[in-house]
């Protein structure tokens, strides 16, 4: 859903540039509460991993495919605010080294793809995990939930902003059903991705997934004849060294090689933007010329090759990116608690 250039006319993108940009300062301020010394090295790593699976294409229609979006699975790992951000990241990423996305439409991209997702399905979750039992499954049970709504939500708010700024001249009802139709099938697919990380991580490291906490009630011993709370065991004070290089490899492998074998057909919106012809004035991208556009090493010609290592790069750069900004975030915070 990486809307390009032209799509969206340059005083609707402005204004979401404003949105995007209140909700990143937002993200700053609110992932301050969200990130400690266990769960800030994460975040960075969540944000190479969606990075990754977004490389990962999968057919979900005649002609179309789908990707990862991310907002879902970031709000519950981190937090809604850090998850926020991590997509800004993400998207950035793409849209300076990969030509993914237009530079005019940043703002545009942020709000659809990382606001609305997030907001949607961390709402959703919560609810959720408040009326189900509190087990881990309920957990994963909520994080498909959320994924799957989030999807076509996100489908309908780019049609919304296509509807106020919109280069031509399509009808609006059609946009719409067309966006929101081949959505929910992506959404499907969202659910499944969102829902296996969610679990293996929660299977592995419960203390670390934001939207686990509070899950299991506190352990209770009788001492003569009343109930008092017992002392938790220290396993979440453990670093979690192994679960970071884990996550690490599987991006790494992802974008490197699996990325490989991604269906070649286009994504939902570049398949109803050429049905519909919402895309006649698409510009092409300032970052065209890069030396990884399109998700190839410019000057290196075996395709495997050359789209493997624009993958490893581009993990290792979102990676970098994203850990140093969420460090910074610590230290004020750190900083301010001083």
């Amino acid at each position: 859903m990486h809307v390009p250039d032209g799509f969206i006319n340059a005083p609707v993108s402005a204004a979401a540039g404003v949105v995007a940009a209140g909700a990143v300062a937002a993200g700053l301020r609110g992932a301050r509460r969200e990130l400690d010394e266990r769960t800030a090295p994460l975040a960075g790593l969540v944000a190479a991993f969606i990075f990754a699976v977004q490389m990962l294409n999968f057919p979900v229609a005649a002609g179309t495919s789908g990707h990862l979006l991310g907002g879902a699975l970031a709000a519950i790992l981190v937090g809604p605010w850090t998850g926020v951000l991590c997509i800004a990241v993400v998207l950035l990423m793409q849209g300076i080294l990969f030509a993914d996305g237009g530079l005019t439409a940043l703002g545009v991209n942020i709000t659809v793809m990382g606001v609305v997702t997030v907001v949607v399905a961390y709402a959703l979750f919560r609810g959720l995990v408040l009326v189900l039992p509190r087990t881990r499954r309920s957990v994963t049970v909520a994080s498909f939930a959320a994924a799957l709504v989030s999807v076509p939500a996100a489908a309908a708010v780019f049609t919304l902003i296509y509807a106020i700024g919109g280069t031509t001249d399509v009808p609006v009802s059609k946009v719409l059903t067309a966006m929101v139709g081949v959505h929910v099938l992506i959404g499907v697919g969202e659910a499944v991705i969102t829902m296996l990380t969610v679990g293996a991580v929660v299977a592995v490291r419960p203390d670390l997934v934001y939207g686990a906490r509070g899950l299991t009630a506190p352990l209770k011993l009788r001492v003569d004849g009343e109930l008092i709370d017992a002392t938790p065991a220290p396993v979440a004070a453990r670093p979690p060294k192994k679960l970071w290089i884990g996550g690490l490899v599987t991006a790494l492998v992802l974008a490197g090689f699996v990325s490989f074998y991604a269906s070649a057909s286009p994504d939902g919106l570049e398949k109803v933007a050429a049905d519909k012809g919402i895309d006649t004035k698409a510009e092409d991208h300032a970052a065209a010329d890069s030396p990884l556009a399109d998700y190839g090493v410019k000057g290196i010609e075996a395709p495997r090759l050359s789209g493997g290592l624009a993958g490893v790069i581009g993990v290792g750069a979102t990676l970098a990116v994203g850990t140093g900004a969420f460090w910074i975030v610590r230290r004020r915070k750190t900083a301010v608690n001083a």
